[in-house]
């Protein structure tokens, strides 16, 4: 009995034993994520995406060519688009001016990264680690709070230029649209008008066209985001797999 008993000791000896160092490798092969990878692998992520997202708006029909982020006049604009298009040549027309818009948000798209980056590079400990642990958008949300008003401030004046080129019989995409907007709200403004209540319509065409354009190159940044955050393939440093991985791992 007692030889038996010691063996029964002995074996419970050497299996806590093992599982101790089980543990002990199990810590030591993964280690806690230090603030600096964190901060570091944030913004390698950021500007990895960014770019990759300015880059691809910035080619030739980054913009024009992309259904999911083409610029189109305002719907307010229908009624030049429906009127216009029922002379010869109107609907090319129309669709070069839509051109000349997405032109211009691709040209400006050139000089974004910049903007993003200057932002990346002052990223705190604190936005890494809410970008990290937030949601799948927490990165993009943060590029768009801390660019926003310059992108918008790059964008405006490209697409303003666009939209006052004269274009045919000395007639501009602005001179249009004002023309509609200003008989449009001439009437709406009216007695009959109020009576019918009819709103006059008060959309400035460059600040819209370039809220549209904003929006399509956030849209991209999210994508870009979402790629890194879901794919292993899109990490494609060290720092990346092993912040990113982190989450991997915690959603198990």
């Amino acid at each position: 009995m007692r030889v038996r008993y010691f063996t029964v000791i002995a074996m419970v000896f050497v299996l806590s034993a093992c599982a101790e160092l089980t543990k002990v490798l199990s810590t030591s092969s993964v280690q806690p994520l230090t603030e600096t990878e964190v901060i570091s692998g944030l913004k390698e992520a950021l500007s990895t995406g960014a770019t990759n997202a300015a880059a691809k708006l910035s080619a030739e029909n980054g913009y024009y060519g992309d259904l999911a982020v083409k610029i189109l006049l305002p719907d307010e604009a229908r009624v030049i688009v429906d009127n216009i298009s029922k002379i010869p040549g109107g609907d090319k027309l129309v669709e070069d001016v839509i051109l000349r818009i997405n032109r211009a948000a691709e040209d400006a798209a050139k000089d974004a990264a910049p903007i993003f980056l200057n932002s990346i590079k002052q990223m705190t400990v604190k936005d890494a680690f809410n970008i990290l642990r937030g949601p799948e958008n927490a990165a993009t949300s943060y590029l768009k709070a801390t660019t926003y008003n310059d992108l918008f401030a790059l964008y405006k004046p490209k697409i303003q230029a666009s939209t006052e080129k004269k274009i045919v019989g000395n007639i501009s995409t602005k001179d249009s649209w004002l023309a509609l907007t200003g008989k449009w709200n001439s009437f709406a403004n009216s007695v009959p008008g109020k009576l019918a209540g009819m709103k006059p319509v008060t959309t400035d065409l460059d600040s819209y066209l370039t809220s549209r354009a904003l929006d399509g190159m956030f849209s991209k940044v999210q994508g870009e985001e979402l790629k890194i955050r879901k794919q292993v393939s899109a990490r494609v440093t060290p720092l990346l797999q092993r912040v990113f991985g982190s989450l991997d791992t915690n959603s198990n």
